[in-house]
């Protein structure tokens, strides 16, 4: 019995832990350690793995890769017009610009890749490496600047029905200068466009502006016309057109079971247009949360529509969601919809695409702006490749070295002694240099 009452504090004093069997990390489960089943969570379902289990576009995200080394070139062009002492910049003084425009090469690596952009020449002086932007380049970029001066009333017409879009009527001066390569807009806007068109406009302020009159005429969306076109050339019902979106699923997208009723039946569900207006835009005003998603998917595809390349950077969608009363995930949104939109996320930021106005890579309704910047981007895309261009300004270089020039059309180190010694000889009565060292 003394045994047994020596034994019995030590086992009541025992941890749960020293019980190999009791210790669901040492023992697994079994029929007699039924107690360790873990329960079984559903695997979550958001924006973020959307984003990551979606069907690629290969052609948008290799044209969004390209894009990011054109707007590293713009951005270079730009640091480099900013400086006043002349139409080039030092590769010394470039090298620090490397943190500002983005880059993890350095920026002379970066250069050579595009000699069809920049040209690097030693200067005659001073003797080192300086870069200019080549003259066929500043011509494109210059054509541009004219293009968006001409398309300057389409520009104001794309304005007006992102003011007629919002609840107010009115909308941030930031917000748009945030999308004004993408509307098209000059980069003084505000004085050049805005202040212009009084009729139309009005500044409330410094970074309000709002509308001043509304036209009925210019409020009608474009996947209307499509919806016209459907009904009349597929000889669909209007029951099947009036609300219906342009569906174009990427290659290799997988339908699951029912999908294809759940499509029809979102298709035929109503919602309130981008363009037609109500003082407070909410679930139970618009029908229901299906309904309001719909609302907010119609005026996210008209937006999409107003941009010149039908293309925007997702985080700028955020400065727009109270104008337009848009209270649902913008991202979550644009992923449950393959089928209209497409997300890339190559280069720093996210873009939204609209899938039905691409085709392989290509705007399929271009415009003059477009065209230009499609210039620019054939031109970066050239690479390294050889061209007659530069093989004739090669040849003519080695021809201009060979003749006692350097490959920039200045002098050798030991030229500047010539016409000293040529001087020289003419001011004295003798009549070669060795007779004066006699």
């Amino acid at each position: 019995m003394r045994a047994l009452y020596r034994v019995r504090p030590i086992i009541l004093h025992s941890t749960p832990s020293s019980f190999p069997f009791t210790d669901p990390q040492k023992c697994p489960f079994g029929p007699f350690n039924s107690f360790t089943q873990k329960r079984f969570k559903k695997p979550v379902i958001s924006a973020r793995t959307r984003l990551e289990d979606r069907v690629r576009d290969p052609k948008l995200d290799k044209l969004i890769t390209h894009l990011k080394k054109l707007k590293t070139i713009l951005n270079l062009h730009q640091l480099m017009s900013n400086k006043k002492r002349g139409p080039f910049v030092s590769l010394q003084l470039m090298s620090r610009w490397k943190n500002i425009v983005g880059l993890n090469v350095n920026i002379g690596t970066f250069i050579n890749k595009y000699p069809h952009v920049f040209e690097v020449f030693k200067h005659p002086i001073r003797r080192n490496l300086c870069c200019r932007v080549r003259q066929k380049m500043k011509a494109l970029i210059e054509e541009e600047e004219r293009v968006v001066k001409e398309c300057e009333l389409e520009a104001v017409q794309r304005v007006k029905k992102l003011l007629m879009m919002s609840v107010n009527g009115t909308l941030g001066v930031h917000a748009l200068r945030l999308i004004r390569r993408e509307l098209g807009l000059p980069e003084d806007f505000r004085d050049s466009v805005l202040a212009k068109y009084n009729a139309d406009f009005r500044l409330v302020g410094l970074e309000i502006v709002e509308l001043v009159d509304k036209d009925e005429s210019v409020g009608v969306a474009k996947v209307e016309f499509w919806r016209e076109k459907e009904y009349r050339e597929k000889w669909l019902s209007e029951f099947e057109t009036k609300y219906a979106f342009p569906i174009n699923f990427p290659t290799g997208f997988k339908k699951e079971a029912g999908f294809r009723d759940k499509l029809k039946n979102w298709q035929r569900l109503p919602y309130l247009k981008p363009y037609e207006r109500k003082e407070v835009v909410k679930f139970r005003t618009c029908g229901g949360i299906e309904q309001f998603e719909k609302r907010a998917v119609g005026i996210l595809h008209e937006f999409l529509s107003l941009m010149v390349e039908n293309k925007v950077e997702v985080e700028r969608l955020a400065h727009f969601k109270r104008d337009f009363a848009i209270e649902v995930n913008v991202r979550e949104l644009l992923l449950e919809n393959p089928g209209i939109f497409y997300i890339s996320t190559k280069g720093n930021a996210q873009t939204v695409f609209l899938r039905e106005a691409y085709s392989k890579g290509h705007l399929i309704e271009q415009n003059p702006i477009y065209v230009v910047r499609r210039k620019l981007l054939d031109l970066v895309l050239q690479g390294c490749r050889s061209t007659r261009e530069l093989a004739a300004e090669k040849e003519i270089k080695d021809l201009s070295s060979s003749a006692g020039c350097t490959a920039d059309g200045g002098r050798r180190d030991g030229d500047w002694v010539i016409p000293i010694l040529e001087n020289f000889d003419n001011e004295n009565p003798y009549n070669s240099v060795s007779e004066i060292s006699e």
